[in-house]
């Protein structure tokens, strides 16, 4: 949401920063009416959103990969039930191949029921189609044959080559249940965040431990991503790291903000560094 002459320049600041990664967001379309709430708003409007450029996220992904050497590259995240899962696979398994395994495919419900039509994917079950998707993407990118046989894909067996030299790190975002029931038998969960504050995130982190517990998968590797935007110093870090957060997203303004972003380029490098300076240096 920020000039995209802006994105590899701010890319190669944070790598050089001392910054472990860069979320990619996702927007395939901006639809001229919905009756549909956006879930991160306060008020459920996104008329933030609108006019604002979104470069596909597979393919910015690749652009900032090929552009810095240690940046960890996260969708945050991909509207994964309304894309074919099998050229998913493919795009991160590519995206994977091209960064030495920097990349993480964070991926989500949309919300808009306008995304699914646009795309001619109903809308309807769409949580059991993207059980099925995750399923494909994963079978693909662990490399050898995979078939599939579900209720919305049919799938014989094939095998993708390049595959990720790795397990690919499959990341759920959302608020829902399901959402963290989602993400507790995968490899993370994506928190959206605001503006620092951890009440609600906590109770989400209870609540996936709970259902991580039931699936088993407690000692399985678990990233947990939860952005903050704004004023964040090293306290706030902290409380996030010692509620079991991983990685910290920052952004220094309001996402959400109905504005063009106007500040210069330069500037955004001073925030940056100064970020840098006074936190990432002191944790």
């Amino acid at each position: 949401m920020t000039p995209i002459s802006n994105y590899i320049p701010l890319a190669q600041a944070a790598e050089a920063n001392g910054y472990a990664g860069f979320t990619i967001p996702d927007s395939l379309i901006y639809p001229q009416g919905s009756d549909t709430e956006y879930s991160y708003t306060e008020d459920g409007g996104r008329e933030f959103l609108e006019n604002k450029p979104f470069i596909e996220s597979f393919i910015l992904a690749t652009a900032i990969g090929v552009a810095t050497k240690t940046l960890e590259l996260t969708t945050n995240v991909v509207k994964l039930p309304v894309r074919p899962p099998l050229y998913s696979a493919k795009l991160a398994s590519s995206i994977a191949a091209l960064t030495g395994d920097r990349f993480n495919l964070g991926v989500g419900l949309s919300v808009w029921p306008e995304d699914y039509a646009a795309m001619g994917v109903p809308f309807a079950k769409r949580g059991k189609r993207f059980d099925e998707c995750i399923a494909i993407v994963r079978g693909l990118c662990a490399g050898g044959y995979f078939e599939f046989h579900g209720e919305f894909y049919d799938l014989p067996s094939v095998k993708l080559n390049p595959v990720p030299g790795k397990p690919l790190p499959i990341l759920i975002g959302g608020f829902s249940d399901a959402a963290l029931k989602r993400a507790a038998h995968n490899d993370g969960f994506m928190y959206a965040g605001g503006n620092g504050g951890t009440d609600q995130l906590s109770a989400m982190i209870d609540k996936i431990d709970g259902y991580r517990a039931e699936a088993g998968t407690q000692n399985k590797p678990f990233r947990l991503f939860a952005t903050a935007m704004g004023e964040i110093d090293v306290d706030a870090v902290k409380r996030h790291e010692d509620l079991g957060v991983t990685d910290m997203p920052i952004a220094f303004r309001n996402l959400y903000a109905v504005e063009e972003d106007r500040q210069p380029l330069a500037d955004k490098m001073d925030d940056l560094k100064r970020f840098a300076d006074d936190v990432i240096a002191k944790i």
